[in-house]
């Protein structure tokens, strides 16, 4: 796979997500026209194991998973115990080989470049904010449309703020200071998911929210 440095969530510069990732650190991500708003993240609950919401994303799957910016791995490993195959793709080497080291299958690369099976996925995750993965929320959307077999599900994390529906060039900055280069980004609640997700040819199912945190579940 081609990796596309436009995609990349917390690379180049001082490397900051790499840094959290072998720490289990927390990293910020801001964005400069709003400096008020930067949002912290726990890395380190990226690298502990899935928990029971987590899990509950597992319940309807009736195929292989595919787990979109799938960070060191946890969804994989919880998958795997289930008995689901499963899928991880990111842009992040470092992730990569962390999910590689915890049992799960992992490929290095973007989700907007081929991935194996395509159109046979029967749920793709698109968790952990990474709904904001190139900045286009909709463009992302029709990939995930593209991945998943006819009926198979996308289940997407939405911005605690239903309205939110933003795009913007952020960062990540860890707790040393060291900064990543700039690369595009989306927060989206989940009343403008569904505009999204209709334009991309995905059906909303039901939207919940589960330990504060908020899902939908799209079919294509």
């Amino acid at each position: 796979m081609t990796m596309h440095a436009p995609v990349s969530f917390g690379a180049g510069g001082g490397e900051p997500y790499a840094r959290a990732l072998r720490t289990d650190g927390r990293i910020r991500l801001t964005d400069p026209e709003r400096p008020d708003a930067e949002v912290t993240l726990d890395v380190g609950r990226w690298s502990a194991a899935a928990d029971r919401v987590d899990r509950s994303l597992l319940d309807g799957a009736d195929g292989p998973v595919i787990d979109i910016g799938c960070g060191p791995g946890r969804m994989l490993v919880a998958a795997q115990a289930l008995g689901i195959p499963a899928l991880g793709v990111d842009v992040s080497a470092e992730a990569v080989a962390i999910a590689r080291r915890s049992g799960g299958t992992a490929l290095q690369g973007s989700v907007f470049e081929p991935v194996p099976d395509e159109g046979h996925w029967d749920t793709a995750l698109v968790i952990d904010g990474n709904i904001g993965i190139g900045g286009d929320p909709a463009a992302l959307l029709a990939r995930c449309r593209e991945i998943v077999r006819e009926g198979g599900r996308v289940i997407v994390e939405t911005h605690v703020d239903h309205e939110a529906d933003r795009t913007f060039t952020a960062r990540v900055v860890d707790a040393d200071g060291h900064q990543s280069a700039g690369f595009p980004w989306a927060e989206v609640g989940v009343d403008a998911l569904l505009e999204h997700a209709e334009r991309a040819g995905l059906t909303a199912r039901q939207s919940w929210t589960a330990s504060g945190r908020t899902f939908c579940e799209l079919l294509a």
